[in-house]
């Protein structure tokens, strides 16, 4: 098939849409489709095949993101080679509008991805608003758009019961994204424990993704607070960026952590990443409101457990004891758990062995394969329709 997809985001803005986009082109490329990606560009990114940017402007409230130029991106889309089977949208600005634009005109399905629940997000960027204004808003804009699509896929079965919550009544697929093939490489703890230096005896507990409010990280800070008292010499690390970088820092800093808490900042994914989840005993995570929790399987890949807070997708991904334990939404509780296994060498060892087999079962080829029966269902669906059209034409 020729699929064309599109984005407000992608890399290097490093987040899990990026992730989830990326994911799914590789996948679709490995098994012999075409993909033509449509993305912002940032700055001097060197080309690619296949990846077409679009010049945009900073936003004020959130510079690391580009809002694509309305007139550029259209004349982009109009001006791309051949004919696509299926449009499918990743972002609801003006890659949402744009490619319902493009596609009616083409007469192509058109379909997208809700990947984030964006009734949590907006009053953490518009503080100024009312927070009940803002969810409302959020719901009726969701809605609006997904009503005018073919096609909404959901990360979560979560996910799914918020959109039918909100009045969409378009057909909704879940189908999460995958773990790449590359996630499940051999790597390196002890070399990345040598070049932060970090003692391989010591308790080394992990935090990645983007550091935003709306991960709940300074939870993971109060929690590192409680377990000091039976772990003293644990360590937490935080690999990312993001806006509340310095607010968790001055935090730390008030929770007399010292040592104990280590921001890092972006890690390659190609190598030092892998190396830092191979590196830690465990995974901690406390968002109450990923679409999906791709982190949490990453980690799993590289035969980490993860200690987390089951809320919104995360409950999909996260099965108690399958490389895993689900912890109370509570600091000290979740601190407890933490210095539990980290005193059971054993049950570390037998989670991290089921974490590597449960990682598999969400492989991208699988995921993938998913995705492209909803692409055949819309296109033939679309085929039907153009003939019905022309032989009423006909008649």
């Amino acid at each position: 098939m020729n699929i064309l997809l599109l984005s407000d985001v992608y890399f290097p803005r490093v987040n899990g849409v990026s992730t989830s986009i990326q994911t799914l082109r590789e996948a679709l490329l490995a098994a012999g489709h075409e993909v033509t990606l449509v993305v912002p560009r940032y700055g001097d990114e060197a080309d690619e095949p296949g990846i077409v940017r679009v010049a945009g402007r900073k936003l004020a409230f959130d510079p690391e993101d580009r809002l694509m130029y309305w007139r550029k991106l259209m004349q982009t889309l109009h001006a791309l080679p051949g004919r696509h089977d299926v449009v499918h949208i990743h972002t609801p600005f003006f890659a949402h509008y744009a490619g319902l634009r493009y596609a009616k005109r083409m007469g192509l399905p058109v379909m997208e991805t809700y990947h984030t629940l964006f009734e949590e997000y907006f009053y953490l960027y518009l503080p100024v608003l009312p927070r009940t204004w803002l969810k409302r808003l959020a719901r009726a804009i969701s809605s609006r758009q997904c009503n005018q699509l073919d096609a909404v896929v959901a990360p979560s079965e979560p996910m799914l019961k918020a959109l039918r919550a909100y009045g969409v009544h378009q057909p909704v697929e879940i189908i999460p994204t995958g773990m790449p093939r590359a996630i499940f490489a051999e790597a390196s703890g002890a070399g990345f424990r040598g070049r932060h230096g970090i003692a391989p005896e010591r308790p080394m507990l992990l935090f990645v993704g983007r550091v935003a409010y709306e991960k709940n990280i300074g939870f993971l800070l109060r929690m590192m607070a409680g377990l000091r008292q039976n772990q003293p010499e644990a360590c937490l690390i935080i690999a990312g960026e993001g806006p509340a970088e310095p607010a968790l820092r001055r935090e730390a800093e008030a929770l007399g952590l010292g040592d104990s808490v280590r921001f890092v900042g972006y890690l390659n994914r190609g190598g030092e990443l892998l190396d830092c989840y191979r590196a830690a005993n465990l995974f901690v995570f406390a968002s109450r409101t990923e679409t999906q929790g791709l982190v949490l399987l990453e980690a799993m890949a590289q035969g980490t457990p993860v200690v987390a807070l089951a809320e919104m997708g995360t409950k999909d991904v996260l099965k108690e004891g399958e490389g895993c334990r689900i912890a109370p939404d509570d600091p000290e509780a979740f601190a407890r758990l933490v210095a539990e296994l980290l005193a059971m060498p054993a049950e570390l060892r037998a989670l991290s062995a089921r974490a590597v087999d449960y990682a598999h079962g969400w492989r991208a080829d699988r995921m993938a394969a998913r995705m492209v029966e909803v692409y055949g269902r819309l296109a033939a669906a679309a085929a039907l329709q153009a003939d019905a059209a022309c032989a009423g034409d006909s008649a």
